[in-house]
């Protein structure tokens, strides 16, 4: 294999891709190298761990919901019900589009207990996703029913996306997309 020069962020991407397919503990550094084209010391030199890699892979999905995302509950000219039609079809066409399931809520499962900066990045990014839906739903709902919803919303999405790669179906998924867009309708 000739080895190539791959970018930081292209090694985190492909690393995001094994680590969603086939889990964290299940991907070795030799796997993310031989992925990039990279012999392993290479990514040494860009990570000085497997959990400094993971750390950063959480980090570039966080802040891709950050900007793509999250971003849409600030919109200044759209109504609460545009945003969160647009924020739903945003969270489902990531996870239509990506293999593997979401590799925040695998990782919380799978290494949180061991490793806990893993566990307060990815409590951040469910804080912010929480805190764009609540900011959304609040004019209809009020703080206390808009936090508990935005919760609920959160936690039948993973659950839909465990049983979407289970099953390999996404007829469940995407209905309740639907019945979170018809909240503000």
């Amino acid at each position: 294999m000739p080895i190539i020069k791959t970018s930081r962020e292209q090694i985190i991407k492909d690393a995001i891709y094994l680590f969603k397919v086939r889990g964290y503990f299940g991907t070795s550094m030799s796997d993310v190298a031989q992925s990039c084209g990279l012999i392993k010391g290479s990514l040494y030199h860009h990570f000085g761990s497997k959990e400094a890699l993971g750390l950063e892979c959480l980090k570039y999905i966080h802040e891709y919901f950050a900007l793509t995302v999250f971003s849409i509950a600030h919109l200044p000219n759209l109504s609460g019900s545009e945003k969160l039609i647009r924020f739903t079809d945003e969270v489902e066409s990531y996870f239509l589009e990506s293999e593997g399931g979401c590799l925040l809520g695998n990782l919380i499962l799978q290494a949180s207990g061991d490793m806990p900066e893993f566990k307060a990045e990815i409590e951040s990014y469910f804080n912010d996703w929480e805190a764009a839906l609540t900011a959304i739903l609040i004019a209809s709902f009020g703080k206390a029913q808009a936090t508990q919803t935005a919760r609920e919303i959160i936690a039948s999405t993973q659950g839909c996306i465990m049983m979407m790669r289970l099953y390999e179906r996404t007829a469940t998924f995407k209905n309740m997309n639907n019945k979170v867009r018809q909240l503000l309708a």
